[in-house]
Order: C-alpha cells, then sequence, then structure tokens
C-alpha cells in the first residue's frame, strides 16, 4: 500500500482550482477515483478491456462530482438511471483535460484503482441537465434562489469620536435597499430572532465634518456637512469569509443639508455592488474548509482516509495539511456539497459512509463553525486493525453510491457477493420502475 500513497500524494500536488470566466464558473477542477474488478472473467483474456473500464469509471466519477454540485445528492442517487443515461455517459465530452493520472493499483480490497484529476466543463454540465425534459427535469438543478442581503449603514462626526456617536442611518440604508430591489434581490432583516439567515451582508461606514462659516454681508451663518471618508464591506454569510471590502477619502465633497447627504451615501456604496456580484459568489460552486481530525493514530491512518475522502461524491478535493497523531491533524477539503445545510450535509456525505466501512461510529462531528469543522476519531481498536480496515474493507464511497453504479461494477458472482453488504439491493436486477425519473 506505500506505492498508493505515493501515488496520491502526487496527485495532491496540483492545486485545488475552480477556473473562472466573468460572470459564471465555467469549469472545475476534480479528483476522482475510478474502480473495477480485476478477478472478472471477461477482463481475464483482455487486460486493455480492464484499464479502459476502470478509466472510463474513474472519468465518470469526475463528471458525477460536478453533477453533485449542481443536484443535491439525495436527489442524484434517486434519479441517478437519468442523469446517467443523459450526462455520465457523455464523459469523454465534458471533461476537458486529464490533468494527473496516477498507475493501476490493485488494493487489499480486492478492486484495481485508477486516480485521476480532471478538469470537468462545468457550464456544460449544468447545460446538459437543463436540457433534459420538462417531466424529467422536476427543477433536479439545485435552486439557489435570489441573494438575500442584510444592509447596515452607521454614521460617525468625526468632531465626537467613540463608538457613542455612531448611529444607523435609516436614509442611506433605505436608498440601498432601493438599488437592491432593483435587481430583483431581497432585503433581509438583520439578527431576527426565527428568521431565516442572510446570505450577504452589507455594512458600510461615513464620516461627517460640519463647516460653518459666516457671511459677512447678511450676517448670517451657514452649515455644510462634508464627508471626510466612507468605507464599505460585504460579508458571505454561509461561508463567514469577507469578500468585499473598500475605503474612500472624497475631496471636496459637501451638502446644505444632512438629509441630502446621506442619500448621496446611500447611492455611492449601492455603485460598489453590480447585479452579478451577489449570484457570482452565491454560485460558487464549492466551499472550502478545514477538517480538524482528532485520533488517528498513525500518518499512514490519515494518507489512507485522504484516499478515502477523495471517493466521495462531495469531496472535490482534498489535502492532507498537518498530522499530529497525539492531537489534531488537518485537511483541507473542496467541498462539493449543500451549502445550506451544510453541517447536516458532513455528517450524511462524508461520516456516514465512513461509519458504515467501519461497521460502527468511530467518526464523530463535534464543531462547524465558518470555515472549521471539527471531527473525532474514537475507536476501540489498535492501530494495525484501523490499517486493516481502510485497507480491506470496501471504499466508503460505495456505501454512499446509487444502485446503478454498483451495478455496472458486478461483472461476476463474486462481486456481487461482495457487493451484497453494501447494498443488497444492487445485487438484484434493477427493475424498469427504477431507471425512471421518481418524485421529489
Amino acid at each position: 500500500m506505500r506505492v498508493v500513497f505515493c501515488l496520491f500524494l502526487l496527485l495532491a500536488l496540483l492545486p485545488l482550482t475552480t477556473l473562472a470566466t466573468a460572470g459564471s464558473v465555467q469549469t472545475l477542477v476534480v479528483s476522482a477515483e475510478g474502480l473495477a474488478d480485476p478477478q472478472a472473467a471477461i477482463y481475464q483474456k483482455d487486460r486493455g478491456l480492464l484499464i479502459d473500464d476502470l478509466r472510463a469509471d474513474a472519468r465518470r466519477q469526475a463528471v458525477e462530482k460536478a453533477v453533485g454540485v449542481l443536484v443535491d445528492s439525495s436527489t442524484l442517487v434517486e434519479n441517478y438511471a437519468l442523469v446517467q443515461d443523459r450526462v455520465l455517459t457523455k464523459s469523454q465530452g465534458l471533461i476537458k483535460q486529464i490533468l494527473k493520472e496516477s498507475e493501476p493499483f490493485v488494493g487489499d480490497d480486492g478492486f484495481m484503482h485508477l486516480l485521476i484529476k480532471a478538469e470537468v466543463y462545468l457550464a456544460d454540465v449544468r447545460t446538459a441537465l437543463e436540457e433534459l425534459g420538462r417531466h424529467e427535469r422536476r427543477e433536479l438543478i439545485r435552486q439557489q434562489g435570489n441573494p438575500r442581503i442584510e444592509v447596515q449603514v452607521v454614521v460617525r462626526d468625526t468632531e465626537r469620536g467613540g463608538d457613542a456617536n455612531a448611529e444607523r442611518s435609516f436614509v442611506a440604508e433605505n436608498v440601498l435597499k432601493e438599488h437592491f430591489g432593483a435587481f430583483g434581490y431581497r432585503v433581509w432583516a438583520a439578527g431576527e430572532s426565527g428568521v431565516q439567515s442572510a446570505d450577504f451582508a452589507v455594512e458600510g461606514e461615513a464620516r461627517f465634518k460640519a463647516l460653518s462659516a459666516r457671511l459677512p454681508a447678511s450676517g448670517l451663518t451657514v452649515t455644510k456637512h462634508a464627508l471626510t471618508s466612507w468605507s464599505v464591506k460585504c460579508l458571505n454569510l454561509q461561508s463567514g469569509e469577507e469578500i468585499y471590502f473598500n475605503n474612500k477619502v472624497p475631496k471636496g465633497r459637501s451638502w446644505n443639508d444632512e438629509e441630502q447627504a446621506l442619500e448621496e451615501i446611500g447611492r455611492m456604496i449601492g455603485e460598489e455592488f453590480s447585479r452579478d456580484f451577489f449570484t457570482d459568489h452565491l454560485m460558487q460552486p464549492s466551499k472550502l474548509f478545514f477538517l480538524q481530525l482528532t485520533g488517528l493514530p498513525d500518518y499512514d491512518s490519515a494518507t489512507q482516509l485522504k484516499r478515502e475522502f477523495i471517493g466521495l461524491r462531495s469531496v472535490l478535493n482534498v489535502d492532507l495539511r498537518e498530522f499530529n497523531a497525539e492531537g489534531t491533524s488537518l485537511f483541507e477539503i473542496d467541498f462539493g456539497g449543500s451549502r445550506q445545510n451544510f453541517v447536516e450535509a458532513i455528517q450524511t456525505q462524508l461520516l456516514e459512509p465512513l461509519n458504515r466501512k467501519f461497521g460502527q461510529p468511530v467518526f464523530s462531528l463535534r464543531a462547524a463553525r465558518g470555515e472549521t469543522v471539527t471531527v473525532a476519531f474514537i475507536s476501540p481498536e489498535p492501530a494495525s486493525a484501523v490499517h486493516q480496515t481502510l485497507d480491506q474493507q470496501l471504499p466508503a464511497a460505495l456505501y454512499a453510491a446509487a444502485p446503478e453504479r454498483l451495478q455496472a461494477l458486478i461483472k461476476d458472482e463474486s462481486t456481487r457477493e461482495r457487493l451484497q453488504a453494501v447494498q443488497p439491493q444492487a445485487t438484484l436486477a434493477l427493475p424498469a420502475a427504477q431507471a425512471q425519473v421518481r418524485d421529489f
């Protein structure tokens, strides 16, 4: 298995990059693992067919990961036959290039494995899904909806410092709300109990200085409100990332009336955000987070676990950043699962397949906050038994696979018996009704 780790580490040297053009993401870089049964009778006389099928499965898994960015995982499994027929079978045309490919190797689990890193045409995958008939599609693609935006603008008097002097300007906020409303976006109440959180928060601050001058002819005192500086920032509340910030010190900007000044501040802040700014960020295909994992017995188990992550549908890429047998190991994961229910997705799409592989809940979610997820690995078994499970039991990805994919891996009776432990229904002939789209 040492050679497996070396191959996998070579794949990890490639950057975890999502390529984008102005407007929408066009391609997606993913790591995937292909499987085939080298003991199947069909391959005994034709090893070239084995490699061809292995490479084809790896390509399909790469495209399946791109589909998983656009379609909820459970929906994908339920409609796998449809997606496979209309999208996965076109993997050759949907993959722009193979960036890295390992040598095929036979694992202790009995399967032949192939690791690839591929650049997939995400825009073309979306188009292929959208071209499904109205009845077939049934809103298959995950709909993000219009962005929900919180707005807050604070005004300060530069001559009187301190937080006590700060007050919200509803005039500026209302102008900003009108700007976002013109895009068709929704303005969300900030921090109200029982209200679903917004996607973004736009926060502005303006500093004014009152300038007074006495007119000699009339003896009247004229006061103008000069803008000395203003700042704005935007937070992605789904990821905790500060996605935009700017500070400006205007020259010679003053107004006779304070209300006019505040209206102008709202307009200036609004001009910092275009219609596409929020949707581009909302539709980012993946979320990068750090998985802090405690309890791994040694480095070999960490590298074995890294390969398990690669096989999972929602993991687009993974890198082992730090290892500590006495404390916390750190994985950087490019996650393509749902960001609306991120904690639930981590539990069901990452931890449950691994726990099924071990036959007991050895992985438990301890915390999830912002870009950091904490998981504990607690096993009563010694390190040697942990290695044996990771090496010899079926890949965790198969425990989360659709029955149709398992059926495709079955080439003889021995494979069927091995996969029966994963999903008993995969060992049976698929009924005709199963090939039709299900309600969801």
